[in-house]
């Protein structure tokens, strides 16, 4: 980078949790103009640094310089008014709430008694045309994809005049071509001099998107480098501490009976729309078969459908040759189904229960961990830790609320707990969302070891890394319906591409 003026310093940054130092004399350059990703493991304190820089957290000491003065960020409205916004992972809006109601919401202005809409909606209309977001304001937030929130979350923060740009694994849900969008959004950015700081776990993105990149391990700096200067490789390694396996070792699939069958599949969406039209496949034991898409096209519906959370219209789906078509979940759950759900916070995890409690929701009404209505605690508490020990959770004790816990940590205990049940089908709903290499080594290890037992498992994931690398075959999900069928080593990411946005694939070529 030609400019070197520094928009942010952050000197020995110290917070300490009532004894853990999750920042621990962490030091941070912000560029103006410049796009810094910020690297590090799921735990590592990336988000605690940046919710202080946000006005989130404030530090225990240290110090904050914000174009070259020393600032006290107490709270968000004083970073905002220093032209800092943060864009966080877990999105913060009001579902009920159309777009245009998120995004000017603490931040509203008037014409004489009323809120003019008409202006905002026009600003927003001009940021979404600008930097290619295509969002309708007046669409409800609970009407839109995971896709298209994460846009309105972009907005909002324009719409409040930050130059300083902080996004918290912005790409977890984007599919490959909404990701090369969002590049192009936030390179754009910076030529126009916002200063971006970039928190992911994406290697690759990091190589495609930043200039320069910090890494920071169990709450430490560890440094900054050019990213020209160093490899994905050498990255992964200072991130963890060890090296990494980027190149997945799959034995070939020894396949047997067919456990999963969905036959003429129709399931209506939240808006009585038609979302799965028909759709038809099969899942044998042994094999992972991963479902590739853009976000939105009946994935979410399906995953509902198999799961007993969603009413099915029409259609069947057998079981191990057993009709659960609209069972109830705990039905289709002893009948021998794991699920991994997609947000780990929202559908797997009671965030204020312990870990313990949550190791146990799928068991604990049976024996040994209840009998005749009363719970054996003592019987709960030591398979947990038995859970805790075998997944390698990293805790100081199973009594812990499951909140404390850093997502990857909070993505084990899932993990742990529904591959405990020895389920013969497995539901993976973009089971890596949000982690790390080093937690992604794992999870990815955790399910070959399953499909390694014969285990049956479906793969629901917007990564195409992930859907290439792990699956023995590949359907392609587009408006409710397979537009084709590949398998990992005969296909690439352009022609996966070309099938989520509809090319169907008859026989072996395009149509």
């Amino acid at each position: 980078m030609e400019n070197t003026t520094n928009v942010i310093e952050m000197k020995h940054i110290v917070k300490d949790f009532n004894g853990f130092k999750a920042n621990n004399d962490i030091n941070l350059t912000l560029r103006k103009g410049e796009i810094l990703a910020l690297l590090g493991e799921n735990g590592a304190g990336k988000s605690t640094l940046m919710s202080i820089l946000s006005g989130l957290l404030m530090p225990t000491s240290g110090e904050i310089d914000v174009r070259g003065q020393e600032v006290e960020i107490k709270n968000p409205t004083v970073a905002k008014n220093l032209g800092i916004g943060m864009v966080h992972q877990h999105f913060m809006l009001m579902e009920s709430f159309t777009v245009l109601e998120n995004i000017i919401l603490g931040h509203e202005t008037t014409k004489g008694p009323k809120l003019d809409f008409k202006n905002a909606q026009q600003q927003i209309e001009e940021l979404s045309q600008r930097y290619n977001l295509n969002i309708d304001p007046k669409k409800k937030v609970s009407e839109i994809t995971v896709a298209q929130q994460q846009r309105v979350e972009i907005l909002k923060v324009l719409y409040r005049g930050a130059d300083i740009m902080i996004f918290d694994e912005p790409t977890a849900v984007l599919t490959p071509q909404e990701i090369t969008e969002f590049i192009q959004i936030i390179k754009e950015l910076a030529k126009e001099g916002k200063s971006i700081i970039l928190i992911t776990h994406k290697l690759e993105e990091i190589k495609r998107a930043a200039d320069r990149v910090t890494v920071i391990r169990a709450g430490k700096s560890v440094g900054t480098f050019d990213v020209s200067d160093v490899t994905n490789n050498r990255l992964a390694e200072l991130m963890v501490g060890r090296h990494v396996n980027m190149k997945l070792d799959k034995p070939s699939a020894e396949v047997g009976k067919t456990t999963l069958k969905v036959s003429d599949l129709k399931v209506k969406n939240k808006q009585g729309i038609l979302a799965l039209k028909g759709l038809s496949f099969n899942l044998r034991a042994g094999e992972i078969l991963g479902v590739a898409g853009i976000d939105g096209n009946g994935q979410d519906e399906l995953v509902r459908a198999l799961t007993g959370m969603q009413h099915v219209d029409s259609g069947k789906i057998s079981i191990n040759d057993e009709d659960m078509t609209n069972q109830k979940v705990r039905k289709i759950t002893e009948k021998g189904v794991s699920y991994i759900p997609s947000d780990r916070q929202k559908y797997g995890l009671i965030l204020p229960f312990s870990i313990s409690d949550n190791l146990a929701l799928q068991n604990y009404y049976h024996q040994p961990y209840s009998s005749h209505h009363v719970m054996h605690y003592d019987l709960i508490h030591q398979h947990a830790d038995e859970l805790i020990k075998k997944f390698d959770i990293r805790t100081t004790g199973s009594s812990l609320p499951v909140s404390d816990l850093s997502g990857g940590n909070q993505q084990k205990v899932i993990i742990a707990r529904e591959l405990d049940l020895d389920s013969d089908l497995i539901i993976a709903f973009q089971p890596t969302r949000g982690l790390d290499v080093g937690a992604i080594e794992y999870i990815h290890q955790q399910l070959l070891l399953e499909r390694a037992k014969g285990k049956a498992i479906l793969l629901i994931s917007y990564e195409l890394d992930e859907i290439m690398q792990l699956s023995d075959r590949i359907i392609v999900l587009h408006d409710g319906d397979i537009s084709g069928e590949v398998k990992p080593e005969e296909t690439s990411d352009e022609e996966l591409g070309l099938l989520m946005t509809g090319i169907k694939k008859e026989g072996n070529a395009l149509a």
